[in-house]
């Protein structure tokens, strides 16, 4: 692009430096960030003081973008740096007794329950002390906690702990994802250590009553609660209308962001056919509202520009109060923003939606929470939007379609095809999947979609005339039935999507320039450019394949970091690999999860499990000995191998040492004669301190998988 086309949106060049900053303050955040501000700070001053000086100078006006484009990426960086360090919180190391608010309805997993709460103080011998942090509770499963909501307040006995990664390889960076969110820290709470308090008027001390629970975020947390409240009523009615099974989830996701109902099996649906979109409520819903009210409040716009302000209120009122009985969940926070911004544009006569007002929507919204940035739907959404705005065009003119209905299909096309082009990078990055048929999805599921929405509208807004009210409801249902089968169908048709794609943080932003040099050709027709481009293309092939070799799967032994679930992965140089499971009670599903991005990144096929002593050409397992490629790891996860001996004892390489041996190490220097001990994560602290002890009185060499994450040894 030219430098006249990028002056047209100025605040591109603000968020640019804003977003670096904000990455830069994510990145650093654990380093001695300081210095580096105050240079910049420093700079900032420097150069403004230089550009007010010559200001009168023509020639010297990038002086004053410099320092407009260093104070963007100082705030964005101390915005981020700021942010991070309010979830900063130090814990006791103890059990601890705390006094928590429930700030969200609590999600059923396997075997806990899941939620948020605000630690309002910790109590010890000492006195009571306020904190005013958030933390994420896992409470075990009993018919207590199930019956806990949002707005309880309760009195628990546990540990909790700042959020800690298992750092395994390629593992989800889950520590930095809470802080991002303003979580705390983390506690696991047993049946019987906790005890609800009365909501009217909490148990305060008497030894204490200066004591400040910080009620200044008091109001938010009530008004959420009270939104949750909205949301369930809305459901309840869905139900009492005959909304039951997918039908019920799929509703509910779509009109009130809901998704508690949604199946594994309607979700994966959902993802395999490219619309797992649409049951995320953010822009491509709120989009669709803001449409029909933009066109239902049309009259009112007619009387110049006070009528125009008057739509962009009713706007704005109308937007937040559904957000409001959504929840104010996150994304549709986020797509309101935008859409506010949007009307407020509209409302002083600027064009309603280009790459300037979104620039200003995103910079606005960074503004006020850096952290978004690194939120999956946040850059989804503005990708989508920015690639509409800008490639939308050349693509439709690319066909020449004459008939009426032509040309809407084709432009709902091109919309799509754009969106996609935008989004598909980043989708590969997160979800290493590609939707095949995204194009056929697309061109049913959106104006069905379209349909749904406003039909289900309509739906509540009949609740005063009950029997219409059933009738549409009717109607909803088999657009419902209809939208469920379509995405079935397609996921059935042949390479519905292609999966396991790995692409590496560098290389989503090679493809971006590869695009935006392809646009900028398309736009120009310049042979130069094409040069530019496939030379380009030819740099990111070379490049890729490069990776490709260095990350080539190579004959190892990997011991990965899960409690619970002790294993061998024994990992041969073509791809193949056998995954030894040691404990009939593994968590065999949590582990695929935990390792599935280290397994695309060296190529590997699915492993094959082994639970049980076996023989093969390159694998052996007989009493918990594996042999592999001549090298033996013997794990020891009972006490099989106590008060016994031999002559001469058995060589091999990794002694690895799981929950369930209560032995000591010399004992084992009976039978065996060992290399390197593996302390897998399964062990308890009291037994990790007292082998590893043993293993420095001896001189043996050791790792703790739980303090050092993953290892693997090439053979």
């Amino acid at each position: 692009m030219n430098s006249f086309y990028i002056h047209r949106y100025p605040f591109i060049r603000l968020l640019i430096p804003w977003i670096a900053g904000i990455f830069c303050g994510d990145h650093f955040f654990d380093r001695s960030w300081a210095p580096l501000c105050g240079i910049l700070f420093f700079g900032f001053f420097a150069a403004l003081s230089f550009a007010l000086y010559f200001l009168k100078r023509y020639s010297l006006r990038w002086c004053f973008g410099i320092a407009i484009s260093a104070l963007c990426f100082t705030g964005g960086w101390l915005g981020m740096t700021g942010q991070l360090q309010q979830a900063v919180c130090s814990f006791p190391k103890e059990e601890t007794v705390y006094r928590v608010l429930i700030t969200d309805a609590p999600q059923p997993k396997e075997h806990t329950y899941l939620c948020q709460a605000l630690l309002k103080e910790r109590r010890d011998t000492a006195g009571i002390y306020p904190i005013g942090h958030t933390a994420v509770l896992y409470l075990q499963q009993d018919s207590s906690a199930s019956r806990l909501k949002s707005g309880d307040e309760l009195l628990i006995s546990a540990r909790i702990s700042p959020p800690l990664n298992n750092r395994n390889f390629d593992e989800f960076d889950y520590a930095r994802f809470l802080m991002r969110k303003g979580i705390s820290g983390t506690g696991y709470v047993a049946s019987g250590k906790w005890t609800i308090l009365s909501s009217s008027k909490p148990p305060l001390s008497s030894a204490n009553p200066s004591i400040s629970l910080r009620q200044d975020g008091m109001n938010n947390f009530d008004l959420k609660s009270t939104a949750s409240s909205c949301r369930r009523n809305v459901v309840s009615l869905y139900q009492g209308l005959g909304f039951n099974g997918d039908e019920l989830a799929v509703l509910s996701a779509l009109t009130i962001g809901d998704k508690t109902e949604l199946s594994d099996s309607v979700r994966e649906s959902y993802s395999v056919v490219g619309a797992s979109h649409i049951l995320a409520l953010s822009g491509l819903h709120i989009g669709l509202l803001y449409t029909m009210l933009f066109f239902i409040l049309k009259p009112i716009a007619r009387r110049g520009n006070i009528g125009r302000c008057v739509r962009s209120v009713f706007l704005l009122v109308l937007l937040w109060t559904f957000a409001f009985f959504t929840g104010l969940s996150p994304s549709v926070v986020r797509s309101v923003s935008m859409f506010s911004i949007l009307a407020m544009a509209d409302m002083v006569g600027r064009e309603p939606l280009s790459l300037n007002t979104l620039a200003v929507a995103a910079w606005l919204m960074l503004f006020c929470n850096p952290a978004w940035l690194f939120d999956v739907g946040f850059q989804l959404s503005f990708l989508a939007v920015a690639s509409i705005l800008l490639i939308q065009k050349p693509i439709y003119h690319l066909i020449t379609v004459k008939s009426r209905i032509g040309k809407y299909v084709w432009g709902l096309m091109s919309v799509s095809i754009a969106a996609q082009i935008g989004t598909a990078p980043l989708v590969l990055f997160y979800f290493s999947r590609f939707s095949v048929h995204f194009l056929l999805t697309n061109l049913v599921v959106i104006p069905l979609i379209t349909i749904i929405l406003y039909a289900a509208v309509v739906m509540l807004l009949l609740t005063p005339f009950s029997w219409l009210q059933i009738e549409v409801a009717g109607g909803v249902k088999k657009l419902l039935e209809g939208l469920n089968f379509f995405v079935r169908w397609v996921e059935q048709l042949p390479y519905a999507s292609i999966d396991g794609i790995w692409l590496y943080q560098s290389e989503v932003l090679g493809i971006y320039i590869v695009i935006a040099l392809l646009t900028y050709y398309f736009m120009n027709r310049r042979y130069r450019n094409l040069q530019i481009c496939l030379f380009f293309i030819l740099l990111m092939g070379t490049y890729h394949a490069t990776l490709y070799w260095l990350d080539r799967p190579q004959t190892s032994l990997v011991f990965y970091n899960m409690r619970g679930c002790p294993a061998v992965h024994c990992i041969k140089s073509d791809g193949q690999s056998w995954i030894n499971y040691m404990d009939t009670l593994s968590n065999e599903k949590r582990l695929k999860h935990m390792t599935a991005n280290y397994w695309k990144r060296h190529h590997l096929l699915p492993p094959q499990e082994i639970t049980a002593d076996c023989r093969h050409a390159e694998l052996n397992r007989q009493q918990q000995i594996i042999s592999y490629h001549g090298c033996r790891v013997c794990v020891i996860n009972d006490n099989r191998w106590r008060n016994k001996s031999t002559v001469s004892p058995l060589y091999i390489q990794y002694l690895y040492l799981c929950k369930g041996y209560d032995g000591h190490l010399e004992e084992l220097a009976q039978v065996f004669s060992f290399s390197y001990v593996i302390l897998d994560a399964s062990l308890s602290e009291y037994r990790k301190h007292l082998l590893e002890s043993e293993c420095k009185k001896s001189g043996l060499r050791f790792i703790s998988l739980s303090d050092e994450g993953s290892v693997h040894f090439l053979l």
